[in-house]
């Protein structure tokens, strides 16, 4: 059974800085990305950022040049190192797997951070 735990959520003044990191276990499967997603209320589910195996790092717009994606192929886990938090930040966050085979997607149980003004 594939697990997913995330860790590293909370609350912090804007302008701070918290990292998630995230746990995959139980993946027999070859993995075709890992990255993290993000909820806020009322809004859809949206990428925040990922690493494609054997890629580079792809960033939302909205995060370029504050958040930083880290990916261990060994450990199987993806940190997400966040700076310059700001307000709009503020959603849940999911890590996310998705593998080779059928592009099926595996979440972790989400983790809220929450950024104020």
């Amino acid at each position: 059974q594939v697990q997913l735990v995330e860790s590293g959520g909370g609350l912090v003044q804007a302008g701070g800085s918290l990292r998630l990191s995230c746990a995959v276990s139980g993946m027999t499967y070859s993995i075709a990305a890992m990255g993290w997603y993000r909820q806020a209320p009322g809004k859809q589910r949206e990428l925040v950022a990922n690493i494609k195996t054997g890629g580079n790092p792809n960033y939302a717009d909205s995060v370029k040049g504050r958040f930083t994606i880290s990916r261990d192929n060994a450990k199987n886990t993806v940190d997400l190192q966040m700076d310059n938090l700001k307000p709009e930040d503020t959603a849940v966050y999911y890590c996310n797997v998705r593998r080779v085979i059928g592009q099926y997607n595996y979440w972790g149980q989400g983790t809220q951070v929450t950024v104020s003004r």
